[in-house]
């Protein structure tokens, strides 16, 4: 088949590749000039499954109001007049019940797992340089009711199959000596040695280029304007897609399949289509700094719970990333909030890198109230989801890019997970034939 797929971060890149690889004739449309220019450029570059607990939990709704009016808080929600906002809020409380949190973490698990094996496999096969490293994730928590809280959440993901063990606050100076200087404040942690780190905007354009020799067509400079549709109800199909071609042209591309993967603006694209995305877009920040002494800088990527950051390390450079602010399709740098993270960095970590230099960013992760995707299809035949990975996109980016071609080539995906608009696999079901229209 001919596939078109739209956004060219992780989640396109990964969609291109494998959609490929299963023998579709694939074009890539990006308005950037190249592939991980936007969300998947500068995040936190871990491959976090153990970090599959969602923002909404019961815990968030105290918190979220605890944080209200500060400007430096991990998590910041300014109020605006948009009713995506106030309906995206409202869900988002309706998820933070004990059994939503649970089942949500079982999707989110199960996606993230999958996806980790699946890099792997296109590592060895392509071998891609992006600054990996295999040596674990540590959560380290400095606030010891949030570590208490924490231990449920520890004792599922071991239960679902991924190794977080908790440990005590020794144990995590041992695994990463650099945290030495702050042991006194460390109440515990916990350890998941099979996760990863590395940077996804190397590995986001090492497989774009790979594609591109494979045959994938990218069309960078791009900009898609709108979804043609024909026909009603079971009928309804996209016949094709209007551009703005990089010489300021309008020009329409037909193609037999379309995948969604433009993250944040996946929204208004397909609302004019009657399809109402509950996705919001999350202002993440991150700062990346140049190391100075790699003896006082981390070696393993680190999640520092109680400020919401991540750490890692990618070769002589340290990529700090995290907080999230809820305030539309905004991109311009909050001073206050990337000096936050500059302070809390040099605490951490004084003399390891030259924080009179960081380079700040800012990107817009596609949040669903569950952190849960939308990965599958929709009510027209030839349109699927691949959208809303939220914090989590580097994680499931293999996976879902692997599970979203095994949907568009007819196939049930081999991994237990709740894809949109497909039935839910029975227990020992084995991967098998979509029916024609779920």
């Amino acid at each position: 088949m001919k596939v078109i797929v739209l956004g060219s971060g992780i989640i396109g890149t990964a969609s291109a590749w494998f959609l490929n690889k299963a023998g579709h004739d694939v074009t890539v449309i990006e308005r950037q000039p190249g592939a991980a220019q936007e969300t998947s450029f500068a995040n936190g570059c871990q491959i976090s499954v153990s970090h599959a607990e969602p923002w909404a939990n019961p815990s968030a709704p105290m918190k979220v109001l605890k944080w209200l009016g500060q400007e430096d808080a991990p998590l910041l929600y300014r109020f605006r007049p948009e009713w995506l906002q106030w309906k995206w809020g409202l869900n988002f409380l309706r998820e933070c019940t004990p059994a939503r949190t649970a089942d949500n973490i079982r999707q989110i698990v199960a996606i993230c797992e999958y996806s980790r094996q699946t890099l792997q496999s296109v590592r060895a096969e392509t071998g891609v340089d992006y600054d990996c490293l295999t040596r674990g994730i540590l959560h380290f928590y400095t606030d010891k009711k949030d570590f208490e809280e924490s231990l449920p959440a520890a004792k599922l993901m071991r239960d679902l199959g991924c190794p977080r063990d908790s440990i005590s606050a020794d144990e995590v100076v041992k695994i990463e000596p650099a945290l030495a200087k702050i042991r006194d404040k460390i109440v515990g942690g916990d350890f998941t040695a099979t996760d990863e780190s590395g940077d996804v905007y190397k590995f986001t354009s090492g497989l774009a280029k790979k594609a591109k020799d494979a045959g994938v067509d990218f069309q960078f400079n791009t900009m898609v304007t709108r979804l043609l549709t024909e026909g009603t109800g079971a009928s309804a199909r996209i016949t094709g897609v209007e551009i703005i071609n990089p010489e300021g042209r309008h020009q329409t591309l037909h193609a037999d399949a379309f995948v969604l993967a433009m993250g944040s603006f996946s929204v208004p694209l397909v609302k004019p289509l009657g399809i109402d995305l509950m996705i919001y877009p999350g202002k993440g920040y991150s700062a990346t700094y140049k190391v100075t002494d790699p003896k006082a800088a981390p070696s393993v990527s680190l999640t520092d719970d109680g400020y919401k950051l991540v750490v890692s390390r990618l070769g002589d450079r340290l990529r700090v990333a995290g907080t999230c602010e809820l305030n539309g399709y905004t991109r311009e740098l909050n001073t206050t909030r990337c000096e936050a993270i500059t302070r809390r960095t040099r605490e951490l970590f004084p003399g390891a890198c030259d924080y009179d230099n960081p380079v700040y960013w800012a990107g817009l992760r596609p949040l669903t109230p569950s952190n849960v995707p939308y990965i599958g299809k929709t009510k027209f035949s030839n349109l699927f989801l691949n959208t809303g990975h939220g914090t989590l996109g580097w994680t499931m980016g293999c996976g879902s890019g692997r599970a979203i071609a095994e949907i568009v080539s007819g196939r049930l995906p081999e991994l237990d997970f709740a894809f949109t608009g497909l039935p839910r696999r029975k227990p020992g079901q084995v991967a098998t034939s979509l029916p024609v229209q779920a």
